[in-house]
């Protein structure tokens, strides 16, 4: 019997290294073997993925802003939908219990609560899409400083390789919007075994990211008629920022933004490969908490940090506030709008019944950049997700709801 036995697991053992071999092969045809590697190495992504990629460093000016220390009352329980009912939970159980490694809350400009939950103030966390609203603030900085006309700018105006594919219509805007015009297949859409060959991968894991960009198809959808979450749009974007301005868009980021706004820490931005030297502008950014929570103070003060204009007040309205109405469809992320919330220029955002509106940045695993110009506050939380039912912006937005 035990011969029978080995030999079964003989079996399986090599049927599962052909397999693998095999996968191998394909994946490094489909793209490349570092690419094949990665996905064989590390499979899906997570929060501790800013180590396995090269990086950009990001400086710190000389001198940061001090957020000083505010004594207001915070919520001790907070309340929001969990599976189709309305559940009320007190807010230290729930950061614990969902893997959240920071938690602060900046009101007033001063911060009256910070938690680091197996963390501390210097432990450096990872933005995944919230990385998309600094792209969005980047887009704004160069057309401020003449280096993009206008987000109405073709996209085949900086990036040419693209043109004759159904795509010459498709705008800066557009990219920004997640318009759906641009082929994208997500690994969820796809049989397991076939969702390293689907976009969501393809955009993550490549060694030469500025290739897969210019890889692009259209979909066969109309330009500006869905909104379709579309990791070829930041991207793009990245090539765009990066041919307009004649700088990384890292160091880019560092010139308008890190240093302007007394940045506490350095931060990075993590690259496709050495040789490439493209930023992952889907996902890459990696910064402490409190720096974090310094961007969004600059949107929540209409694009000043400490009397500078940082950031065209005009552009933090046009790319936060809502489109009301919205006249797309919505093809992926369906629930959204059944809580109030919207899109806008890679910023997410919650409708108010006042007529005002919330917005936040937002990466996968939960980070959030949650600006709240209602009651003067910035929530920033960053970690892991243990409890996908757990609705963070609707969170967010009851905590800001609490305070005074």
């Amino acid at each position: 019997m035990s011969k029978i036995i080995g030999k079964g697991l003989g079996i399986l053992l090599g049927t599962i290294v052909l397999f693998l071999a095999v996968l191998f092969v394909a994946l490094s045809i489909f793209n490349s073997p570092t690419y094949a590697w990665r996905i064989l190495r590390y499979g899906h992504s997570d929060t501790g993925d800013w180590r396995i990629f090269p990086e950009r460093a990001i400086e710190k000016g000389p001198s940061y802003s001090l957020i000083e220390l505010g004594h207001q009352r915070t919520p001790h329980e907070v309340e929001y939908p969990y599976q189709g009912e309305t559940r009320k939970e007190i807010l230290n159980d729930l950061l614990k219990r969902t893997g959240t490694r920071a938690f602060l809350i900046i009101k007033d400009d001063k911060l009256i609560f910070g938690t680091y939950l197996e963390s501390s103030r210097k432990e450096v966390n990872t933005s995944f899409s919230s990385a998309k609203s600094f792209n969005s603030a980047l887009i704004g900085a160069a057309i401020a400083d003449g280096y993009i006309d206008s987000v109405n700018d073709p996209v085949i105006k900086y990036v040419p390789e693209i043109a004759g594919r159904g795509l010459d219509e498709l705008t800066i805007r557009d990219l920004l919007l997640m318009n759906s015009g641009i082929r994208y297949v997500e690994g969820g859409e796809m049989p397991f075994y076939m969702a390293p060959f689907g976009d969501d991968a393809l955009t993550y894991y490549p060694p030469d990211l500025r290739e897969v960009a210019l890889s692009v198809k259209a979909s066969g959808a109309p330009i500006g008629r869905a909104f379709h979450y579309n990791n070829y749009h930041p991207l793009l974007e990245g090539l765009i920022i990066e041919r307009a301005t004649g700088m990384h868009v890292a160091e880019y980021l560092q010139e308008r933004f890190w240093k302007p706004m007394g940045a506490e820490f350095p931060a990075s931005w993590s690259l496709d490969s050495e040789k490439s030297g493209f930023e992952k502008m889907e996902s890459g950014i990696s910064a402490r908490a409190s720096d974090f929570a310094r961007f969004g103070l600059i949107f929540l003060h209409n694009g000043t940090w400490n009397g500078v204009q940082i950031l065209p007040e005009a552009w933090v309205a046009e790319s936060t506030q809502p489109l009301r109405p919205d006249p797309r469809t919505w093809e992926t992320m369906t629930y959204a709008p059944d809580y109030g919330i919207y899109y806008k220029y890679h910023w997410w955002g919650i409708n108010n019944v006042d007529g005002s509106y919330d917005f936040y940045a937002n990466g996968r695993y939960d980070q959030y950049v949650y600006v709240a110009p209602r009651k003067n506050v910035v929530i920033v939380r960053l970690g892991d997700q243990l409890d996908e039912n757990v609705l963070w912006p609707l969170v967010l937005h009851n905590v800001v709801d609490q305070l005074p």
